[in-house]
């Protein structure tokens, strides 16, 4: 796999689960970024910690890492040459696909270990 290249998002995200059968969360007005999947168990749902919805179970401080796209689907490999270097510093990633691309979470604390971690390997980190 070639190296990516990836941008640090400024927004601090929340990782949210709200019931499966609550209504669906509305995005925010101002356009942040907002993640939402319903399954038959929960509604999940990535947020502005600014805009977490009402009653929802919540994970704070979460910041993401946007890999340059779009990626084209037929692509093997992107989230493996990306996690498999954060899991040899011990960095856990919550991660979050769009048609386009794919972001990677990360606990604010290892931000730094894992931007490092990733350029050790070669991928191209822009920090805020």
């Amino acid at each position: 796999m070639a190296a990516m290249e990836l941008r640090v998002l400024t927004d601090r995200l929340a990782v949210c689960r709200l019931p499966a059968d609550s209504p669906w969360p509305v995005p925010p007005a101002d356009r942040s970024f907002f993640a939402a999947v319903r399954t038959t168990e929960e509604i999940s749902v990535v947020v502005s910690e600014s805009a977490v919805p009402e009653g929802a179970k919540v994970e704070t401080d979460w910041r993401a890492l946007e890999v340059a796209g779009p990626l084209d689907f037929a692509m093997v490999g992107v989230m493996s040459s990306l996690t498999a270097p954060l899991a040899d510093v011990d960095v856990s990633v919550f991660v979050v696909s769009t048609y386009d691309t794919d972001y990677i979470l990360i606990h604010a604390a290892a931000l730094e270990r894992a931007i490092a971690a990733l350029r050790g390997v070669g991928h191209v980190v822009h920090a805020g």
